[in-house]
């Protein structure tokens, strides 16, 4: 799995006329399945991004984690993450797992999120046509990939 983690001021996501998922404050996370994703991939990430301290404490000094600050995640999935762009100017997605592995995994990725955050965390619509707005704040932007751990 490959993530993409912004640290928000607020963000959110439309489908078609409809904010399906938004937040104030927080993470905004793309998630990006591929074929060889498991269960560990999903625990692995959870943690790291409910852990990852991201957030200033008193002294403006990044220090806090989401879950120290209270702040909201939306959590989108992008099977573009995984765009190979060796050959050519078309970019192959051959990697990025088809929707009968990559649902499942999703959904489960979205239930361990929430319950190492401790509250529900927002979603955008899987296949859906999303339109995403976001506020970053810092800017501050992080790529994780749970295969070689960085």
């Amino acid at each position: 799995m490959r993530v993409i983690i912004q640290r928000v001021k607020e963000a959110s996501v439309t489908v078609g006329n409809e904010i399906i998922g938004s937040i104030k404050g927080g993470l905004m996370v793309l998630v990006g399945i591929e074929n060889a994703d498991t269960k560990d991939d999903i625990d692995w990430l959870a943690n790291k991004i409910t852990g990852m301290r991201i957030f200033d404490d008193s002294e403006g000094v990044m220090n806090l984690s989401i879950k120290e600050t209270g702040g909201d995640i939306l959590l989108i999935s992008q099977f573009t993450l995984h765009a190979s762009t060796k050959k050519g100017n078309r970019p192959s997605y051959i990697a990025a797992a088809k929707p009968e592995l990559a649902i499942p995994l999703y959904e489960s990725f979205i239930q361990q999120l929430s319950q190492d955050l401790g509250k529900p965390v927002k979603t955008g619509k899987f296949g859906a046509d999303m339109q995403v707005g976001l506020v970053n704040d810092g800017p501050v932007t992080i790529i994780v990939d749970s295969k070689n751990k960085e």
